[in-house]
């Protein structure tokens, strides 16, 4: 046999024993007459040790001939180690080897096989079946494993089923672009991977099936940063003759049981806020409560804070005087920091990606002072107003931007984002879970002149809102209020849902909202609005971004670190080198003629 024991599993109790073990060379020590190997699998590592006062010369020969990543066998004799170490479980033995075999050569790798390795992210991509040799790398994969097992084990409990749905089907024009698939057997003609499993599980619930998951491949041709990639895994889920509050509560015990079984972490009930007040106090409808800085509205409508009608209009009343917003918050302990901090964080709300035209602050001094970057445009008094309105203390600092409203939330979100971060608020191993609940139905898009739905189109209007769909007016429209949730944890979407259409009038209608003629709706989608003639339930679902939760719960800000294969920011695999081009025999058999390159 090729091993008895692997190497995480001996300790001081086996001393004497008789051991065959396999793995690759690690870390090699050469210290003249004494010569140690780190052994290694994906188990953990256990020392080899040859010593010439023991050990043949042809073995010794033998060993010192082995390069790093070599696969070895190694069999000998378990003993206590002179030098132990804690880092190790193995740390308290090694093997006196009496037999060395070279079971596979290896190239010298282009990166240290180790936790801390000194290989970059694309030469580490390129070369990804090295490091996923690493324990670091492995250690995720089996989280990520463990979480897929527990998560199955509780939905299995509560009754669900698992069913797999088409990986080849039809492309809709909603959401984001579909990967596209041609076919052979019918030219011209093309197939989609699914961006999610949505229409099939509704059907399945037409079907009776009433509790239905699947961990599940979906695929977006979207642009790509740290937490996306072109294809994902989703926890999907659906039920049937449920109310929002039933999924809730069953998912809420999902991520709790998944807490508990892979971290021991027991969390409390998971508090609630609506769409509408989590953009008011956080800018976000994804807030991290981790902390608080909540934004404090400066601006009435009247604008009476800033003497806006009065006698003793300030004189620098016009920075604010044309803003539809002026928000800020409060950033605790900041007064300290110098002018070339506050003009580093100025630069840094102005770049492209934030967009700001600049940055007000007011420093709260410790004898109840301030000093601002507007003094000289308005009176202390004033100035006090808006310290007093945000709860500010001695020794904090108020943050304030100004613009139209949408805008300068998000400006000042980002920047909360990165205050907490800076002032170590933000830490990985504390998580604070939160629903969002009632989201808008509906949001306009300017460029295409129509409204797209904010999640998807089957997603049901709050019953008290149907009546607003016979409304020609965009304000009623954007008012109309979705069955719609996500599920937050540390500032992240991790999950998102809703309580589905089931009546074909009602789809229909939604459908003509979204600027769907009857023909191009019975066209995309005519099989799901005829299953809602044969007897459809209420159902309702919802989809965890798995690649997501298993870095979120690691305190990790890629999901590049808990996938396998995964793609670069470009959508490449560097290791296969794909997307590539194709043989231009498949392009014919395919009816597909590529236009030429300018």
């Amino acid at each position: 046999m090729y091993r008895t024991h692997n190497c995480g599993e001996l300790r001081l109790t086996d001393t004497g024993k008789q051991v065959t073990m396999s793995g690759w060379a690690g870390t090699i020590r050469d210290k003249g007459g004494l010569l140690w190997i780190d052994l290694r699998d994906r188990y953990g590592i256990t020392q080899l040790v040859f010593d010439e006062n023991y050990t043949d010369k042809s073995l010794f020969d033998v060993a010192r001939s082995v390069g790093r990543e070599y696969v070895l066998q190694a069999s000998g004799t378990v003993i206590e180690r002179a030098s132990k170490t804690n880092k190790i479980p193995t740390g308290d033995i090694e093997i006196k080897v009496t037999e060395l075999k070279i079971l596979n050569a290896a190239k010298t790798p282009p990166f240290t096989i180790q936790d801390d390795t000194d290989g970059g992210d694309e030469l580490r991509m390129k070369y990804r079946y090295l490091d996923l040799r690493r324990n670091e790398v492995q250690k995720n994969l089996f989280f990520r494993s463990n979480l897929a097992i527990e998560t199955r084990k509780y939905l299995a409990g509560e009754g669900f089923i698992e069913v797999e749905t088409p990986n080849l089907i039809k492309s809709t024009p909603e959401g984001a672009r579909d990967f596209v698939v041609p076919s052979r057997m019918n030219k011209g003609q093309f197939y989609a991977l699914p961006q999610s499993p949505q229409t099939f599980k509704q059907i399945l619930m037409v079907s009776g099936f009433d509790k239905y998951f699947q961990i599940v491949k979906c695929f977006r041709d979207e642009d790509l940063r740290a937490d996306r990639q072109p294809e994902f895994t989703q926890i999907d889920c659906e039920m049937s003759f449920v109310h929002q509050e039933d999924i809730l509560r069953t998912f809420e015990g999902l991520t709790k049981h998944l807490f508990k079984s892979a971290l021991d972490i027991t969390l409390g009930d998971f508090p609630r806020m609506t769409y509408d007040e989590a953009m008011r106090r956080y800018g976000s409808d994804k807030p991290d409560i981790r902390f608080g800085m909540e934004f404090i509205d400066l601006k009435s409508p009247k604008g009476s804070e800033f003497g806006s009608g009065a006698d003793d209009v300030p004189p620098g009343f016009a920075v604010f005087d044309g803003a539809e917003s002026v928000i800020a918050f409060c950033a605790p302990g900041c007064a300290e920091y110098s002018r070339k901090q506050i003009d580093e964080l100025t630069e840094w709300v102005k770049r492209p990606q934030i967009g700001a035209k600049g940055l007000i602050y007011v420093k709260i001094e410790a004898d109840g002072s301030t000093k601002s970057s507007v003094d000289k445009f308005f009176t202390p008094e004033v100035i006090k107003t808006w310290v007093d309105k945000c709860g500010a203390k001695p020794g904090d600092m108020l943050f304030i931007l100004t613009g139209e409203d949408e805008r300068t939330r998000k400006q000042l979100c980002e920047l909360r984002l990165e205050m907490g971060s800076r002032l170590g608020l933000r830490k990985g191993d504390d998580f604070k879970p939160l629903w969002v609940v009632d989201f808008p139905l509906l949001e306009w898009d300017e460029d295409e002149g129509r409204f797209f739905a904010m999640h998807h189109p089957f997603t049901s209007p709050k019953a008290l809102d149907i009546p607003k769909m016979e409304s020609d007016d965009r304000i009623t429209l954007k008012s109309m209020r979705a069955d719609a949730y996500d599920l937050v944890l540390n500032g992240v979407e991790i999950g998102g849902g809703s309580i589905r259409i089931h009546d074909r009038d009602l789809q229909s209608r939604n459908f003509k909202l979204l600027g769907f003629s009857p023909e191009e709706a019975e066209n995309q989608f005519g099989f799901l609005l005829g299953a809602f003639e044969y007897g459809a339930p209420p159902h309702g679902g919802i989809a965890f971004g798995f690649d997501r939760l298993c870095a979120v719960m690691n305190g990790a800000n890629s999901i590049r670190d808990f996938i396998a294969f995964p793609k670069n920011n470009q959508g490449r695999d560097m290791m296969i080198d794909a997307p590539s081009g194709i043989n231009p025999k498949q392009l014919d058999e395919l009816g597909i003629r590529l236009a030429p390159q300018a």
